[in-house]
């Protein structure tokens, strides 16, 4: 870990792996806030109007990755990261840790090189004296200009399949028929536009993966599926929010009843390929994303 000076923070952990670097800042957090080729494009979105702030009891949005909880509820689900971050090096993972929050619960982000990109942990430690409910709730939030694609389930034909294969949840302003969409056979792709109003949906992705591509350039995030879990939003293990300024890549662990000193956890790998050109056709997107997530390990 090289501590390094980013976004008006003098203390901030710089991790490469390859040719993909990630910079977590040790100021506030637990935040990833930069992550993409080394000296190329930061794939993440980062809010100049609060970079090098600390302290307060307002939340800032400082962009980058986050760990929150679900089901979302205010204000105990945003409930502001402003103070700094420990920093320990723990059997091959970097390890950045928040203080114990007024709710008795506690995050930590945990980073590991792995393949040329990062094996991201995620923990809610439950730091109370009795049992809570909760989902760990991984979000990035994308630079703007990109295009969201995470797979439908295999196409089966009537009457082969009788029984439904997977959610898909809408919020009270989900707009199906915005033009963002394209809500394919084997593809939904959501695409980033300046012009838009808030939008979302969440899925039920058993194939543990999503993509966002941008100039060229694929983000690629890994993410598991169990089929025992109970996904909050109707079974959401994967979720997309767009608005003008930003487009988030959310996955969600399981709901799980954690015991006082005990965790819920939550894994995620990153990747990226660069250059990247993504079939306009579905089913080529679809084939090509599905060897891509193959070949890179959880």
């Amino acid at each position: 870990m090289e501590v390094v000076p980013y976004g008006g923070w003098s203390r901030n952990a710089r991790l490469v792996s390859g040719e993909t670097e990630m910079i977590v800042t040790l100021e506030v957090g637990p935040r990833i806030l930069l992550f993409g080729k080394i000296g190329g494009r930061n794939f993440l979105k980062n809010y100049v109007k609060d970079l090098g702030k600390t302290g307060g009891d307002g939340y800032h949005s400082y962009g980058g990755h986050r760990l929150w909880i679900a089901p979302e509820e205010d204000p105990k689900t945003m409930h502001p990261d402003n103070s700094p971050v420990t920093a320990v090096e723990e059997e091959g993972w970097t390890v950045f840790q928040a203080p114990t929050e007024k709710w008795h619960i506690q995050k930590e982000i945990a980073v590991r090189a792995q393949n040329g990109g990062f094996a991201i942990r995620h923990r809610i430690y439950n730091r109370g004296v009795y049992e809570i409910s909760l989902a760990p709730w991984a979000i990035t939030v994308m630079e703007p200009g990109g295009t969201c694609l995470f797979p439908q389930s295999p196409f089966i034909p009537h009457p082969d399949q009788l029984l439904p294969v997977r959610p898909i949840a809408l919020w009270g302003y989900t707009d199906m028929s915005d033009p963002r969409f394209t809500w394919g056979r084997d593809m939904v792709r959501l695409r980033h536009d300046i012009e838009g109003g808030n939008q979302k949906v969440g899925s039920l992705v058993t194939q543990g993966y999503a993509a966002y591509v941008l100039s060229g350039n694929l983000f690629l995030k890994r993410f598991p599926y169990e089929s025992a879990a109970d996904y909050p939003d109707f079974g959401c293990n994967f979720e997309t929010f767009t608005r003008s300024d930003m487009l988030e890549i959310e996955s969600l662990g399981g709901l799980k009843m954690v015991q006082p000193g005990g965790f819920a956890q939550h894994d995620e790998a990153w990747y990226i390929e660069s250059p990247f050109e993504l079939p306009s056709e579905d089913g080529e997107c679809r084939k090509m994303l599905d060897e891509l997530a193959a070949k890179r390990p959880l």
